[in-house]
């Protein structure tokens, strides 16, 4: 197996490809204003509850401020069919409502 050295640290070469893919796709996110701040709104009403105001202090709730910007299609099932003890969302937010959410979470509070 090849290893790569990063910052002092040794990772194998899958393991650093992989990250390159996550970072990569991430970053050709592109979000428009309007959309995250629509994301933000829908957040504070549904989601500010259980997750915490900007996602700030969950208590219990998984950090979304953590949650992994490769994992889009992850997002949507969590949030159209719930997860755990989370409430499926999917009757009551159109596919716009959880993009803007994905925006926010993804983009939101990291400008």
């Amino acid at each position: 197996m090849q290893k790569l050295q990063i910052g002092g640290t040794s990772i194998s070469l899958a393991a650093a490809v992989a990250l390159w893919c996550a970072t990569a796709a991430a970053q050709d996110q592109s979000f428009s204003p309007q959309q995250i701040a629509t994301g933000a709104e829908i957040f504070a009403r549904n989601c500010s509850p259980c997750h915490g105001a900007r996602m700030l202090d969950p208590e219990g709730a998984f950090d979304l401020r953590k949650f992994p910007p490769g994992e889009h299609d992850r997002f949507v099932r969590s949030v159209t069919n719930g997860k755990s003890q989370m409430p499926a969302w999917g009757d009551l937010l159109q596919s716009d409502d959880i993009e803007a959410l994905w925006a926010y979470v993804t983009m939101g509070e990291k400008k």
